[in-house]
């Protein structure tokens, strides 16, 4: 049971850890196109900055619906960042559709 728990402890972490990175890629990206945080939440039909910064921060995830649209709004093509999210988000996931990919992360590259 103790071997569980702290299994279910260290997933927690790094899942935490994978989000925090994805939103330091995701803040990087929009530096980068120059925009605002007011100029990601508009299009994306947030009512307000904070969700972007919450995202960005790490401790929200983007909802699902928002993938293409988010990448449309940063000028990143959909499918890489769809990767990137999938690679973050779900690593699990990403490593069954390609099991001899490196799972890089958006930090380390």
């Amino acid at each position: 049971m103790a071997a569980r728990l702290k299994a279910l402890e260290t997933r927690q972490t790094e899942s935490k850890q994978l989000k925090i990175a994805l939103g330091q890629y995701l803040k990087r990206m929009r530096e980068k196109a120059n925009l605002t945080q007011a100029q990601v939440s508009m299009p994306l039909g947030f009512g307000y900055n904070s969700a972007v910064s919450q995202i960005e921060n790490g401790t929200a995830r983007i909802p699902q619906e928002l993938y293409g649209p988010w990448a449309d709004v940063l000028g990143i093509p959909r499918h890489e960042f769809a990767i990137i999210v999938l690679k973050h988000l779900e690593p699990g996931l990403f490593k069954i559709m390609d099991p001899d990919a490196p799972v890089k992360t958006a930090k380390g590259g």
